[in-house]
């Protein structure tokens, strides 16, 4: 088998790094430590409205077991008037990540 041996020279375009996959992976995880979002922040990251994920993520028993604080969970369920949702970054885009095809298939069942 013939091969071919190459010195190829790519630019990186200005203002652009490159770095590992793990690295990148770690960036994002600390840019969320220590972060609560908001149920707009939660709209816009997942591209969904709150109707969608209240029915979808929030009060189906089997996500909302996971979920509630007060299950040990990391999403705070308001009580009563005057009271906002809360949901720990992290632990909930990993849910998001880990539930994605249970999340997005349920609404086709």
């Amino acid at each position: 088998m013939q091969q071919l041996q190459v010195n190829l020279t790519i630019p990186v375009p200005e203002g652009y790094v490159m770095v590992k996959k793990v690295e990148l992976e770690e960036l994002k995880h600390e840019s969320l430590s220590g972060i609560c979002w908001t149920m707009t922040e939660l709209e816009q990251r997942i591209k969904k409205k709150r109707n969608w994920i209240k029915e979808y993520v929030l009060f189906p028993s089997k996500f909302r077991e996971i979920l509630d604080t007060e299950n040990g969970g990391f999403v705070y369920y308001p009580k009563g008037i005057g009271e906002h949702w809360s949901f720990h970054a992290i632990q909930m885009a990993n849910f998001i990540d880990e539930n994605y095809s249970l999340i997005f298939g349920y609404e086709s069942k």
